[in-house]
Protein backbone atom coordinates (compact mmCIF):
# COMPACT_ATOMS: atom_id res chain seq x y z
CA UNK A 1 0.00 0.00 0.00
CA UNK A 2 1.75 3.45 -0.88
CA UNK A 3 -0.26 6.50 0.97
CA UNK A 4 0.17 9.99 -1.41
CA UNK A 5 0.10 13.39 0.71
CA UNK A 6 -0.51 15.43 -2.86
CA UNK A 7 -2.48 14.79 -5.97
CA UNK A 8 0.94 15.73 -7.77
CA UNK A 9 2.79 12.92 -5.67
CA UNK A 10 -0.31 10.60 -7.16
CA UNK A 11 0.27 11.62 -10.72
CA UNK A 12 3.97 11.45 -10.73
CA UNK A 13 3.96 8.06 -9.39
CA UNK A 14 0.43 5.93 -10.77
CA UNK A 15 -0.30 5.25 -14.15
CA UNK A 16 -3.71 7.16 -14.13
CA UNK A 17 -4.78 5.13 -17.69
CA UNK A 18 -4.42 2.27 -15.84
CA UNK A 19 -8.04 0.20 -15.22
CA UNK A 20 -8.40 2.00 -11.07
CA UNK A 21 -10.99 2.02 -9.37
CA UNK A 22 -11.51 4.92 -6.87
CA UNK A 23 -13.20 5.38 -2.98
CA UNK A 24 -13.33 8.71 -1.78
CA UNK A 25 -13.79 8.77 1.60
CA UNK A 26 -14.08 11.05 4.42
CA UNK A 27 -12.58 8.78 6.80
CA UNK A 28 -13.39 7.15 10.48
CA UNK A 29 -14.44 3.61 8.13
CA UNK A 30 -16.71 1.54 8.24
CA UNK A 31 -18.64 -1.72 7.10
CA UNK A 32 -20.38 0.80 4.27
CA UNK A 33 -16.58 1.93 2.99
CA UNK A 34 -15.10 -1.60 3.08
CA UNK A 35 -18.01 -2.59 1.23
CA UNK A 36 -16.91 -0.30 -1.56
CA UNK A 37 -13.41 -1.17 -1.59
CA UNK A 38 -14.08 -4.97 -2.21
CA UNK A 39 -16.04 -4.27 -5.14
CA UNK A 40 -13.46 -1.94 -6.24
CA UNK A 41 -10.97 -4.58 -5.92
CA UNK A 42 -12.61 -7.16 -7.80
CA UNK A 43 -14.02 -4.77 -10.54
CA UNK A 44 -10.91 -3.30 -11.09
CA UNK A 45 -6.35 -3.56 -11.14
CA UNK A 46 -6.17 -0.86 -8.54
CA UNK A 47 -7.71 0.64 -6.02
CA UNK A 48 -7.25 3.98 -4.78
CA UNK A 49 -9.10 5.62 -1.22
CA UNK A 50 -8.83 9.32 -0.64
CA UNK A 51 -9.33 10.12 3.03
CA UNK A 52 -10.24 13.83 2.98
CA UNK A 53 -12.43 15.41 5.54
CA UNK A 54 -14.01 18.23 3.35
CA UNK A 55 -14.25 21.68 5.11
CA UNK A 56 -16.79 22.82 1.97
CA UNK A 57 -18.92 20.66 2.07
CA UNK A 58 -19.97 21.37 6.21
CA UNK A 59 -22.61 24.03 7.11
CA UNK A 60 -21.27 24.57 10.55
CA UNK A 61 -17.76 25.42 11.67
CA UNK A 62 -18.30 23.15 14.69
CA UNK A 63 -19.29 20.17 13.01
CA UNK A 64 -16.19 20.02 10.84
CA UNK A 65 -14.66 19.80 13.84
CA UNK A 66 -16.16 17.53 15.27
CA UNK A 67 -16.31 14.70 12.84
CA UNK A 68 -14.86 12.10 13.94
CA UNK A 69 -11.03 11.05 12.36
CA UNK A 70 -8.88 8.26 13.17
CA UNK A 71 -6.72 8.09 10.58
CA UNK A 72 -3.90 5.67 12.07
CA UNK A 73 -7.14 3.49 12.39
CA UNK A 74 -8.06 4.04 8.88
CA UNK A 75 -4.76 2.86 7.13
CA UNK A 76 -4.85 -0.73 9.44
CA UNK A 77 -8.16 -0.95 7.72
CA UNK A 78 -6.58 -0.37 4.25
CA UNK A 79 -3.98 -1.88 4.82
CA UNK A 80 -5.40 -5.15 5.79
CA UNK A 81 -7.55 -5.15 2.55
CA UNK A 82 -4.87 -4.82 0.53
CA UNK A 83 -5.98 -1.28 -1.39
CA UNK A 84 -3.22 -0.35 -3.61
CA UNK A 85 -2.96 3.33 -3.22
CA UNK A 86 -4.64 6.47 -0.50
CA UNK A 87 -4.86 9.86 -0.90
CA UNK A 88 -4.33 12.23 2.06
CA UNK A 89 -4.19 15.23 0.85
CA UNK A 90 -3.87 18.37 2.71
CA UNK A 91 -6.61 21.55 2.42
CA UNK A 92 -4.14 23.57 0.33
CA UNK A 93 -3.35 20.39 -1.83
CA UNK A 94 -7.14 20.58 -3.05
CA UNK A 95 -8.10 23.82 -3.15
CA UNK A 96 -5.26 25.64 -4.28
CA UNK A 97 -7.78 28.41 -6.11
CA UNK A 98 -11.38 29.32 -5.79
CA UNK A 99 -11.76 29.17 -9.34
CA UNK A 100 -12.18 25.55 -8.89
CA UNK A 101 -15.68 25.74 -7.00
CA UNK A 102 -18.12 26.98 -9.67
CA UNK A 103 -20.73 24.66 -9.23
CA UNK A 104 -23.98 25.53 -8.71
CA UNK A 105 -27.04 23.43 -8.09
CA UNK A 106 -30.15 24.11 -10.71
CA UNK A 107 -33.41 25.47 -8.32
CA UNK A 108 -35.06 21.93 -9.03
CA UNK A 109 -32.49 20.80 -7.05
CA UNK A 110 -32.53 22.30 -3.98
CA UNK A 111 -34.57 19.53 -2.22
CA UNK A 112 -34.00 17.25 0.83
CA UNK A 113 -30.22 17.79 2.29
CA UNK A 114 -29.08 20.78 -0.30
CA UNK A 115 -32.48 22.79 0.83
CA UNK A 116 -31.46 22.10 4.80
CA UNK A 117 -28.44 22.83 3.71
CA UNK A 118 -27.47 25.52 1.77
CA UNK A 119 -24.22 24.91 0.03
CA UNK A 120 -23.39 21.48 1.54
CA UNK A 121 -23.41 19.59 -1.84
CA UNK A 122 -22.44 22.39 -3.88
CA UNK A 123 -18.99 21.69 -1.70
CA UNK A 124 -19.39 17.93 -2.35
CA UNK A 125 -19.38 18.46 -6.19
CA UNK A 126 -16.67 20.58 -6.51
CA UNK A 127 -13.95 18.61 -4.18
CA UNK A 128 -15.39 15.31 -6.39
CA UNK A 129 -14.94 17.18 -9.54
CA UNK A 130 -11.11 18.11 -8.83
CA UNK A 131 -10.60 14.58 -7.78
CA UNK A 132 -11.58 13.43 -11.01
CA UNK A 133 -10.31 15.93 -12.91
CA UNK A 134 -7.05 14.96 -11.79
CA UNK A 135 -6.94 11.26 -11.19
CA UNK A 136 -9.25 9.88 -13.98
CA UNK A 137 -9.84 6.69 -12.49
CA UNK A 138 -11.85 4.04 -14.56
CA UNK A 139 -14.38 3.96 -11.89
CA UNK A 140 -16.08 5.96 -8.97
CA UNK A 141 -17.84 4.05 -6.30
CA UNK A 142 -20.61 5.83 -4.11
CA UNK A 143 -22.71 4.28 -1.59
CA UNK A 144 -26.60 4.60 -1.74
CA UNK A 145 -27.12 5.91 1.76
CA UNK A 146 -26.20 9.18 0.39
CA UNK A 147 -28.55 9.05 -2.68
CA UNK A 148 -28.84 12.43 -2.82
CA UNK A 149 -25.58 12.65 -3.12
CA UNK A 150 -24.87 10.36 -6.03
CA UNK A 151 -28.26 11.83 -7.74
CA UNK A 152 -26.55 14.68 -8.29
CA UNK A 153 -23.00 13.67 -8.37
CA UNK A 154 -24.13 11.63 -11.81
CA UNK A 155 -26.19 14.60 -13.03
CA UNK A 156 -24.01 17.48 -12.89
CA UNK A 157 -20.15 15.61 -13.26
CA UNK A 158 -21.42 12.14 -14.98
CA UNK A 159 -20.64 13.78 -18.12
CA UNK A 160 -17.69 15.96 -17.45
CA UNK A 161 -15.45 13.11 -17.00
CA UNK A 162 -14.52 9.83 -18.18
CA UNK A 163 -14.81 7.89 -14.86
CA UNK A 164 -18.31 6.12 -14.78
CA UNK A 165 -19.83 6.69 -11.25
CA UNK A 166 -21.33 3.33 -10.12
CA UNK A 167 -23.52 3.55 -7.03
CA UNK A 168 -23.35 0.22 -4.29
CA UNK A 169 -25.71 -0.86 -1.79
CA UNK A 170 -26.82 0.77 1.17
CA UNK A 171 -24.51 -1.63 4.33
CA UNK A 172 -26.91 -1.87 7.21
CA UNK A 173 -26.11 -2.41 10.88
CA UNK A 174 -28.89 -5.38 12.31
CA UNK A 175 -30.51 -5.11 9.00
CA UNK A 176 -31.89 -1.87 9.73
CA UNK A 177 -29.56 1.85 10.63
CA UNK A 178 -27.03 2.48 7.74
CA UNK A 179 -23.62 2.38 8.57
CA UNK A 180 -22.14 5.93 9.07
CA UNK A 181 -19.08 7.50 10.15
CA UNK A 182 -22.15 10.07 12.37
CA UNK A 183 -22.81 6.17 14.41
CA UNK A 184 -19.46 6.76 16.28
CA UNK A 185 -21.24 9.67 17.86
CA UNK A 186 -24.29 8.60 19.04
CA UNK A 187 -24.64 7.16 22.45
CA UNK A 188 -25.99 3.26 23.23
CA UNK A 189 -29.79 4.75 23.53
CA UNK A 190 -29.49 6.69 20.44
CA UNK A 191 -28.32 4.27 18.82
CA UNK A 192 -31.06 2.33 19.74
CA UNK A 193 -33.36 5.02 18.69
CA UNK A 194 -31.65 5.09 15.38
CA UNK A 195 -32.04 1.07 14.81
CA UNK A 196 -35.99 1.82 15.86
CA UNK A 197 -36.35 4.63 13.48
CA UNK A 198 -34.90 2.76 10.32
CA UNK A 199 -36.96 -0.16 11.19
CA UNK A 200 -40.18 2.17 11.24
CA UNK A 201 -39.12 3.59 7.49
CA UNK A 202 -38.22 0.38 6.35
CA UNK A 203 -41.46 -1.34 6.97
CA UNK A 204 -43.75 1.58 5.84
CA UNK A 205 -41.80 1.10 2.50
CA UNK A 206 -43.07 -2.47 2.65
CA UNK A 207 -46.37 -1.43 3.48
CA UNK A 208 -46.53 1.14 0.50
CA UNK A 209 -45.00 -1.69 -1.90
CA UNK A 210 -47.64 -3.89 -1.17
CA UNK A 211 -49.91 -0.79 -1.37
CA UNK A 212 -49.69 2.15 -2.66
CA UNK A 213 -52.39 3.83 -0.66
CA UNK A 214 -51.02 3.27 2.53
CA UNK A 215 -48.41 6.75 1.90
CA UNK A 216 -51.16 9.10 3.11
CA UNK A 217 -49.97 7.54 6.55
CA UNK A 218 -46.95 9.33 6.40
CA UNK A 219 -47.97 12.13 8.98
CA UNK A 220 -48.77 9.18 11.10
CA UNK A 221 -45.36 7.49 10.98
CA UNK A 222 -43.78 11.07 11.04
CA UNK A 223 -45.37 11.12 14.56
CA UNK A 224 -43.96 8.02 15.77
CA UNK A 225 -40.28 9.21 14.57
CA UNK A 226 -41.04 12.61 16.49
CA UNK A 227 -41.63 10.41 20.12
CA UNK A 228 -37.82 8.50 19.20
CA UNK A 229 -35.69 11.81 18.05
CA UNK A 230 -34.79 14.87 19.04
CA UNK A 231 -36.09 16.41 15.74
CA UNK A 232 -37.06 15.45 11.91
CA UNK A 233 -35.63 17.86 9.76
CA UNK A 234 -37.05 16.04 6.65
CA UNK A 235 -39.67 13.10 6.19
CA UNK A 236 -40.46 12.73 2.02
CA UNK A 237 -41.07 10.57 -0.55
CA UNK A 238 -40.07 11.35 -3.60
CA UNK A 239 -38.86 9.95 -7.27
CA UNK A 240 -36.36 7.86 -6.95
CA UNK A 241 -35.22 8.80 -10.64
CA UNK A 242 -35.43 12.35 -10.35
CA UNK A 243 -36.49 13.43 -6.64
CA UNK A 244 -39.76 15.06 -7.91
CA UNK A 245 -42.86 14.46 -6.36
CA UNK A 246 -44.14 12.68 -9.14
CA UNK A 247 -44.33 9.48 -7.74
CA UNK A 248 -45.93 5.99 -8.34
CA UNK A 249 -45.52 2.64 -6.80
CA UNK A 250 -42.33 1.75 -8.97
CA UNK A 251 -40.22 4.70 -8.44
CA UNK A 252 -40.86 5.72 -5.25
CA UNK A 253 -38.32 6.27 -2.28
CA UNK A 254 -38.50 7.56 1.26
CA UNK A 255 -36.26 9.69 2.55
CA UNK A 256 -35.24 11.33 5.85
CA UNK A 257 -33.06 13.50 7.82
CA UNK A 258 -33.48 13.71 11.99
CA UNK A 259 -31.33 14.32 14.57
CA UNK A 260 -30.26 12.24 17.83
CA UNK A 261 -29.24 14.74 20.52
CA UNK A 262 -26.89 17.01 18.23
CA UNK A 263 -25.79 14.31 15.66
CA UNK A 264 -27.96 14.62 12.03
CA UNK A 265 -28.42 11.65 9.98
CA UNK A 266 -29.65 10.42 7.05
CA UNK A 267 -31.34 7.64 5.18
CA UNK A 268 -33.63 6.59 2.39
CA UNK A 269 -35.31 3.04 1.57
Amino acid sequence: MIIFKSINKLKEKVNIMANIGFVPTMGSLHKGHIALIKISKQRCNKTLVSIFVNPSQFNKKTDYRKYPRNLNNDLKILKKLKVDYVLVPKIKDIYKTKKQMKIKLKKKDKVLCSKCRPGHFEGVLGVISIFLKNIRAKFMFLGNKDFQQVYLVKKYLGKKFKTKIINCKTIRFKNSLAYSSRNKLLTKKYLNNGIAISKIIKNFHYKITKDFSKIKEIENIRYKISNICSQIEYLEIRNKNNLTTNINKKNFKIFIAYYLGNIRLIDNF
